[in-house]
């Protein structure tokens, strides 16, 4: 009757409309459906309800972050008005006072009397015979792990509190990170320290009941390598010459003229250094610390420190001036194991170095470890983590990332990469892709060096 009364091409359209229209309210219905099991009024809402839920979280989304920040600020000034702490409920971390949380107990323990001799621990006299049973009694855990490499521990840490200004703990993290690069590269095994010790051996002594506890802790440790936090490895492909030592308990960066006949209070370094684990270490130890507790005898050895040492200026004790002391006056008791070293840059002062790393890349090639390419640079006076360093702040951190990327750069070569410049955060590829990555030649040694390889017996 349709196609009489309109005609054939035009029922068809009509029909044609029809079904489009049963599939777009059959779309909008699964729509509604799926929107109320989601954003709806819940279980038992009504199409009302389910339309200001949905109304109200459209206008929500359209509102966006502008909404968000209205609502926070109106819910923090309700707590405020109720009598909250101002700083509870934000989620700004700039605003955050981190002293909040940063609570730090009474100590527990009676004060040390100053009258009485300072000692880091209970005095030991048997330590090789005890960890010379140890290491037969556990044949798993040798203190050598190849020909000539022996079994070491990298040590270093900072302060359990946050930097006292912001950046400080960027630079924390990149000198971690490029720590355990070397490490990994060559087999040596780190511990990051973040708590005091012994309050009487804060600041620069902080280190010595550390490594105390660590050589008692880990009898199948040879070498321990203090190493402070603002030093960072610059070759990362020197391998430190472990056979020179074999006679030697402490390696340390120095010159023998400068410490034994000028008694020049620089003449040695004490930010990084190597210390065989044995009863000699815990003597010198436990002659080294007298001068570290904080207070009177601190103040009172760095005058004589300063009357005695070239050059010293006045200020409290520090360790290293201390060791050049100890070894100056008693040579014939520990000079004979004392090792300074000054072929290679155990100890790299920044201020001469980082302005020639553009020369040492177009001179020489990582692996060297001295002058021409160091094995450590050491920040000494730039304290990054403090308020206040010896430097101006802008050098100091503008130095540091270009050591940090020198370093880095020798990492990154490996997978084929390295960073624009050496005052650049960001990367540049310098080796195409290839279908056979295994034939691409590892040319300073380090993805595969060789002591990672295991002797496989033939059967």
């Amino acid at each position: 009757m349709i196609d009489n009364c309109l005609g054939a091409q035009r029922s068809r359209k009509i029909q044609r409309t029809l079904r489009h229209c049963k599939v777009t309210i059959l779309c909008l219905v699964l729509t509604l459906v799926v929107l109320r099991g989601t954003i709806g009024a819940g279980k038992f809402g009504t199409p009302g309800q389910d339309f200001v839920e949905i109304r109200d979280h459209l206008y929500y989304r359209k509102q966006g972050e502008p909404h968000r920040v209205l609502k926070e600020v109106q819910t923090t000034s309700s707590d405020n008005h109720d009598g909250a702490d101002t700083n509870a409920g934000t989620n700004n971390y700039n605003e955050f006072d981190i002293n909040k949380i940063l609570i730090d107990e009474e100590p527990d323990v009676p004060k040390r009397d100053p009258n009485a001799p300072y000692s880091l621990g209970p005095g030991i006299s048997d330590w090789d015979e005890q960890r010379s049973r140890w290491l037969q009694e556990n044949p798993n855990y040798p203190n050598f792990i190849g020909p000539n490499k022996p079994r070491v521990l990298l040590v270093t840490g900072s302060s359990p509190k946050p930097c006292e200004n912001p950046v400080g703990d960027h630079y924390l993290l990149k000198s971690i990170k490029n720590k355990i690069d070397y490490c990994r590269l060559h087999g040596i095994e780190i511990f990051y320290n973040m708590a005091l010790l012994d309050a009487e051996m804060a600041g620069f002594w902080a280190k010595l009941p550390l490594i105390r506890k660590l050589l008692l802790s880990h009898p199948e440790v040879e070498f321990l390598w203090w190493m402070d936090s603002d030093a960072m490895f610059t070759d990362m492909a020197f391998e430190v010459p472990w056979e020179r030592y074999k006679d030697s308990n402490f390696v340390m960066h120095g010159w023998n003229e400068m410490v034994y006949d000028q008694k020049n209070w620089i003449g040695l370094n004490t930010g990084s250094f190597l210390l065989r684990n044995g009863q000699w270490a815990l003597d010198i130890l436990d002659a080294w610390a007298p001068m570290g507790p904080k207070g009177k005898i601190r103040e009172e050895a760095g005058k004589v420190l300063t009357r005695e040492l070239k050059n010293r200026p006045v200020f409290e004790a520090d360790d290293q001036s201390a060791m050049v002391y100890l070894l100056a006056t008693q040579r014939e008791k520990w000079g004979d194991k004392v090792y300074l070293e000054n072929s290679y840059y155990l100890h790299g002062y920044w201020g001469i170095l980082v302005d020639r790393y553009e020369e040492m890349i177009e001179n020489y090639h990582p692996g060297l470890g001295d002058h021409r390419w160091p094995l450590v640079t050491h920040f000494v006076g730039c304290k990054p983590c403090g308020k206040f360093g010896d430097y101006s702040v802008e050098r100091c951190l503008k130095q540091m990332d270009r050591a940090f990327n020198f370093g880095d750069n020798q990492i990154l070569q490996i997978y084929g990469f390295t960073h624009k410049s050496l005052a650049s955060r960001r990367v540049k590829r310098v080796r195409n892709e290839t279908s056979n990555p295994l034939e691409v030649k590892d040319e300073l040694g380090l993805l595969h060096p060789a002591f990672k390889a295991v002797k496989v017996s033939a059967s």
